[in-house]
């Protein structure tokens, strides 16, 4: 089993605190990516809003969540042991799977694969953020 990732929050709390972590990373990602584009400064105001920038910060905190990444008899075995309800994303019948799991929301999500790992590391995280952290955030 592989584990990847920087934040793997044990309560809500822990959620709230890195997620408003990224905050100022967001803004300067949003900020240098407009002035890439050759923004000037009315269509700054005009386009960057604060929806733009929590989007940013939204994405960054998802694709920094810690997930697990094993074959599908690891994940039958931690399964079996888990006191979580888990979402499955994909096939049943595929060799390999990624997984988080937010212990303050009882609850985890996963996302299968075969070839492509790196399609479902990102579809992990992205589905954990919209299913366990995005109201709870």
């Amino acid at each position: 089993m592989e584990t990847e990732g920087v934040f793997a929050p044990e309560t809500l709390a822990d959620a709230r605190e890195a997620y408003e972590s990224v905050g100022p990373a967001a803004q300067t990602v949003v900020r240098e990516t407009a002035t890439a584009m050759d923004f000037d400064g009315e269509e700054y105001r005009e386009r960057v809003t604060s929806d733009v920038v929590e989007t940013a910060r939204d994405a960054m905190f998802a694709s920094l969540l810690v997930v697990h990444v094993g074959d599908w008899a690891a994940f039958e075995d931690w399964r079996a042991d888990a006191a979580v309800d888990v979402t499955l994303l994909g096939s049943e019948d595929v060799d390999g799977v990624v997984r988080h799991v937010a212990p303050f929301a009882d609850a985890a999500v996963a996302a299968t694969y075969q070839d492509e790992r790196d399609a479902a590391v990102a579809t992990c995280r992205r589905a954990a953020f919209g299913r366990l952290y995005r109201d709870a955030l």
